[in-house]
């Protein structure tokens, strides 16, 4: 290809990977040499090459049902997957659920198949996270750590501030037994979820009643279950904080078949301003959190790693939530 373009192998590569050290009169003369012998990059050569595979894992720590079957999760693909698509990288979607060999993800993480790696969904103190910063894997994930690190980047959104949100807009429409259906408490997002109600109910000056919170982890049968447990407890509650859409739609139905108006006799918020928000009726007063901007910084960080030629310092990034009211409180 160099002889039949009248250039230098050296001059080709630069051509070939893009680099602005080459006149227009020589990239063209390589552009028609590449043409003309139908010439194709050997990825496995650059590979060796660069030690850049061209792919980030996307490692989610749930099961497929929940993966698949929640409104969360396919929003943060989404907006993960719409930044990765402005890049050269391919996305890998890795699922790693409670019964996952952690040592085969390992292999695979730590095997260099991947350029950068981003976590969802964390449980509890895992591992995984540390063990990749420790051996310099680009990581990036998404919500805060349970325990700090000071090699860790992260996004997350301001959970504790948008439970306060909700909460804080039913004690000024006047409702005083609250309660809340909390997210699972390995989670840090749940238990900042669970601080935020709390917050605002001891800057309300309200009691707080641990018999007013109920686990019902992130979906909408754990949201029925905490429902039904509540109304068992104080029949009385007239407002219900739930720390996802999903989970709250589990709580309205129970609502509804118990005879209780929304928001009449029991107001009710959820967590995401996900897409069963509007789907269900009442629609939803929920506190949103824009997945794509926190895709999107994901991508971002990952990709600063991955071109740095130096370590770069862990950055640690909380994003706004806002209040949408709707009919349901």
């Amino acid at each position: 290809m160099a002889a039949l373009a009248g250039v230098s192998r050296s001059t080709v590569s630069r051509v070939v990977n893009g680099s602005p050290k080459v006149s227009e009169a020589t990239r063209a003369a390589v552009d028609a040499a590449i043409a003309q012998l139908g010439y194709l990059p050997n990825p496995a050569a650059r590979t060796l090459v660069t030690r850049r595979t061209g792919s980030i894992a996307l490692v989610v720590r749930e099961t497929e049902e929940r993966v698949f079957g929640e409104p969360f999760f396919a929003g943060m693909v989404r907006g993960i997957s719409g930044a990765v698509a402005s890049t050269d990288l391919q996305l890998v979607l890795l699922m790693a659920g409670p019964t996952a060999d952690p040592g085969r993800l390992e292999r695979y993480l730590f095997g260099g198949h991947t350029d950068g790696v981003l976590l969802l969904s964390l449980h509890g103190v895992d591992p995984l996270p540390v063990h990749l910063a420790e051996r310099g894997i680009p990581t990036v994930l998404g919500g805060r750590p349970h325990e700090p690190h000071p090699q860790l980047t992260w996004v997350d959104a301001d959970n504790v501030g948008g439970a306060r949100l909700a909460t804080e807009h039913l004690v000024h429409a006047g409702r005083r037994r609250i309660a809340t259906v909390t997210g699972p408490l390995d989670m840090v997002a749940g238990r900042d979820r669970l601080t935020g109600y709390r917050d605002a109910l001891r800057d309300a000056g309200l009691p707080l009643n641990t018999d007013l919170e109920v686990v019902g982890g992130f979906t909408r049968e754990g949201g029925r279950e905490a429902a039904r447990q509540l109304l068992d407890r104080h029949p009385d509650v007239d407002a219900i904080v739930a720390a996802s859409d999903l989970s709250a739609a589990g709580v309205l139905e129970v609502l509804q078949e118990a005879g209780r108006r929304i928001p009449d006799d029991v107001a009710v918020t959820g967590f995401d301003d996900s897409t069963t928000a509007t789907s269900v009726r009442p629609a939803l007063t929920t506190v949103r959190q824009d997945l794509t901007e926190i895709g999107a910084h994901m991508v971002r960080l990952l990709l600063e790693q991955i071109e740095s030629t130096a370590a770069t310092p862990a950055v640690q990034l909380v994003l706004p939530t806002t209040l949408v009211r709707r009919a349901s409180a």
